[in-house]
């Protein structure tokens, strides 16, 4: 398959985010060629489309997410984070069926590809149906384990990273543990084990709230990044979800580790967790990328309300209008989020790399004036200015309209129809 996209914007996010007026091909799953208009004489396009001076860039990374959880948006709002989990969400979770989560983790596919979402690094039950609904829909997502103390077993997981990488260009898998405060001591130690057996990075949430950190201290003397380091779990990378409460030494410890923060200010928002220190961790050269967090703690899956919440928060936390630029935040969405899910070829738009390529309207009042375009996608941008979706060289959606599967209206009614059923039972 050969596709032409011309008379386009090109927004490589290559370093210095230059912007090429010119021409895209894709052939395949890949990218052709990217550059100034280019004579066509001798090639055969499959499909040529004129981009009418729109942004071609590289998709989003939603680097944080439990897809399944769409059973559960406004079913359980405006409650504090350890309430929300244990009286509403963990029993909930406990009557959910693989299928369940097939069908509830296409409901969020459909909302990822209008917010130009390209890739997931996706924690959440059964990744195996997971993977089967990104596969069937065309998403690729990066699992990752959120193994505790309730399950799986850890032979589970190492069974999970055995056969999970490798099984479709869609997929792969990390290991990862949901929390120090869902897991043991002794758990922990047997998944350091595991990791150093495969040299393998770990992924976790990580200090969300004060009270997490607080009581891990008071357990262990030690704050959840220097209780994990302790034990050895970051000795191969990896990283930590949301991050909003760390201190000097666990800015340190990550700076020193290569270790990635991925932050989700939605739903710390949302949650009152905090607001994370993001222009401190960017000062000390620590990678930052960005997650939503699952459908029922945000409550939506959408990269552009993220990316404005990531750069105004921090100024706010800094008193520094100055504080985390737009153009460091659109990196931190596209090219650090593929970096931290080990998605190395789907970073930037070059010849070679996969082709996960959205574009974005400019032809709407919104976008308008074009006095920096990668600023106006941060700071106005929405996903009204989604044109276009493509992972792997297909497109996924265009115009509004759905090309991964046939009836989204059944995939709604799915939904509704489980949610009813795990809140009646």
């Amino acid at each position: 398959m050969m596709i032409r996209f011309y008379n386009a914007r090109i927004l490589t996010m290559e370093e210095g985010m230059p912007m090429v007026e010119g021409e895209l091909w894709v052939k395949d799953e890949r990218i052709a060629y990217v550059g100034e208009k280019k004579d066509t004489e001798g090639v055969t396009f499959d499909q040529e489309i004129d981009c009418e001076g729109n942004v071609l860039m590289p998709g989003f990374k939603n680097a944080h997410t439990h897809s399944g959880m769409t059973a559960m948006r406004s079913f359980a709002d405006d409650m504090p984070l350890q309430e929300w989990l244990n009286t509403k969400i963990f029993p909930l979770e406990a009557k959910m069926t693989g299928q369940d989560n097939y069908d509830l983790t296409q409901l969020a596919i459909l909302e990822y590809l209008t917010s130009g979402v390209t890739a997931i690094f996706d924690m959440y039950l059964s990744p195996e149906d997971i993977a089967r609904a990104c596969i069937d829909m065309g998403m690729r997502c990066v699992l990752v384990s959120g193994l505790n103390n309730f399950g799986p077993a850890l032979e589970v997981m190492e069974e999970r990273y055995l056969k999970l990488n490798g099984m479709h260009p869609l997929i792969s898998y990390f290991m990862g543990v949901h929390a120090e405060y869902t897991c043991s001591k002794e758990l922990l130690e047997q998944v350091s084990e595991l990791i150093h057996k495969y040299k393998a990075p770990l992924w976790t949430h990580m200090s969300e709230t004060k009270r997490e950190v607080d009581e891990c201290v008071e357990r262990y003397g030690m704050t959840p990044p220097q209780l994990f380091d302790s034990l050895g779990l970051f000795d191969f990378g990896g990283g930590g979800y949301h991050c909003v409460h760390f201190d000097e030494k666990d800015m340190e410890l990550f700076r020193e580790k290569g270790l990635y923060v991925v932050t989700n200010p939605g739903s710390n928002t949302k949650l009152a967790s905090g607001v994370a220190p993001v222009a401190e961790y960017l000062r000390r050269g620590i990678p930052v990328a960005i997650g939503t967090d699952g459908p029922s703690s945000n409550n939506c899956l959408d990269m552009f309300r993220e990316m404005f919440l990531v750069t105004g928060l921090a100024k706010l936390r800094q008193k520094d209008a100055s504080a985390v630029d737009g153009d460091e935040v659109l990196k931190m969405a596209c090219v650090n989020g593929a970096k931290a899910m080990g998605l190395h070829d789907a970073d930037f738009l070059a010849e070679g790399k996969l082709a996960d390529i959205i574009m974005i309207d400019l032809h709407q009042p919104n976008m308008q004036p074009l006095n920096k375009i990668s600023k106006n996608i941060v700071y106005s941008g929405s996903k009204q200015n989604v044109k276009m979706t493509m992972i792997n060289g297909k497109i996924l959606y265009f115009d509004g309209k759905f090309l991964c599967c046939e009836n989204p209206e059944a995939i709604y009614e799915k939904a509704n129809e489980i949610i009813a059923r795990l809140s009646a039972e």
